[in-house]
């Protein structure tokens, strides 16, 4: 099951569990879709691998298993790619 983690590693920016914006890697390292379309150009700064929409939980799933509250923060930030 997804964690759902319930920010941008590279901003901090919110996705909570119903946004659409929410882009993830196979790893569910977590970037909102500005940030994973202009500052990592579709691949995950840590793993290398592709950046797509996090699918959503139904509602009635997400009282059941809900999503994270852990934070991930890239503490040195994310790489700019290359123009």
């Amino acid at each position: 099951m997804l964690e759902l983690r319930p920010n941008c590693e590279c901003c901090d920016r919110d996705l909570p569990p119903e946004s659409a914006d929410a882009m993830i890697c196979t790893f569910e390292c977590t970037f909102c879709s500005d940030c994973a379309e202009r500052t990592l150009g579709g691949t995950c700064p840590n793993c290398g691998g592709d950046l797509v929409r996090r699918p959503l939980r139904p509602a009635a799933m997400l009282q059941k298993y809900p999503a994270s509250t852990r934070r991930v923060l890239k503490a040195e930030g994310c790489p700019q790619r290359a123009a």
